[in-house]
């Protein structure tokens, strides 16, 4: 029996949440694994067993694959490349909890590329959000003597990579089947992290311990089972969905921080933390509550 369009949007955005989930938890296994392995050998086990665990499982549907698939997932692979490469290398200069929030200013800087790349403009709402955005940033960021950690630049960085990351879905879901996308753009990932990984570190071996099993469990949960969702997922929810149910992974990030790693949260850090979810909430659904009091007003009002 087919399934209806609104039960299709509901499952879609429980899935949704899982990989919100998963991505906030995997903030502090990443955090585990750098322990025992350079950012750029972790981003090539991740990606590359990756990639080639969901060869495996989906490798009938690769035999359709064409060259617009690989040229599609490749440009998006680009991004979430260095997306991943500055967030990895920022983890090892801040917790994950406060990485977990500032990556997930790229619900934010989404609308604002969107306009300056497609020329739509994206509403005062999205402005004010993005001040409330950059208040909350600084409060949570700037350190002593006003100055702002390597770490938190980095994740900010990276943060705009993620939201063109998010652009080029957007531009190539439409007409790609989503597993081929995920698997070329998870097959890039790796294939870019191993030249630097050779060129600028030292293979640390397989000592075993903790950090193999944060590698599996980012490969299973936070690689293959996420981005497979993610890209099928799209298909059967608006964007506004998938924007802010995936915008939760700060929430889980920060909570897994706070249990397994015993991080603290100052005052003024849990205030910037929450201006951030505003302005991420504000972004997504300011435009629906705009429509939905002008609907309660008599004609000729405005809010």
């Amino acid at each position: 029996m087919a399934l209806s369009a609104g039960l299709k949007t509901f499952l879609a955005d429980i899935s949704l949440m899982l990989v919100a989930l998963f991505w906030g938890l995997g903030f502090v296994a990443m955090k585990d694994a750098l322990e025992s392995y350079p950012t750029f050998w972790l981003l090539t086990l991740r990606f590359g067993s990756g990639a080639a665990l969901m060869a495996a499982l989906f490798r009938k549907r690769l035999a359709g694959v064409s060259p617009a698939d690989i040229k599609a997932g490749a440009i998006i692979g680009v991004f979430l490349f260095l997306g991943f490469s500055t967030q990895t290398l920022g983890l090892n200069f801040t917790t994950p909890g406060k990485q977990a929030f500032l990556t997930a200013t790229y619900v934010v800087i989404v609308p604002l590329l969107s306009w300056v790349f497609r020329k739509r403009f994206p509403g005062l709402l999205s402005f004010v959000a993005s001040a409330v955005c950059l208040a909350g940033m600084a409060m949570l960021t700037l350190q002593e003597g006003s100055a702002v950690g390597a770490g938190d630049t980095l994740t900010l960085v990276c943060a705009v990579f993620f939201a063109c990351h998010i652009l080029a879905i957007e531009h190539f879901a439409a007409k790609t089947d989503p597993v081929i996308l995920a698997i070329v753009q998870i097959f890039m990932v790796g294939l870019l992290s191993f030249p630097f990984a050779l060129a600028f570190e030292t293979w640390p071996g397989f000592n075993g311990g903790s950090g193999l099993w944060s590698i599996a469990f980012t490969v299973l949960f936070c690689t293959v089972f996420a981005f497979a969702v993610q890209n099928v997922a799209q298909k059967f929810t608006p964007s506004t969905h998938t924007a802010i149910i995936l915008s939760l992974e700060s929430v889980f990030g920060a909570l897994a921080g706070i249990y397994f790693l015993g991080e603290v949260f100052t005052p003024r850090m849990a205030a910037g933390c929450a201006l951030i979810l505003a302005a991420v909430l504000l972004t997504e659904t300011g435009p629906a509550l705009v429509r939905a009091l002008s609907g309660c007003l008599p004609a000729g009002e405005k809010p």
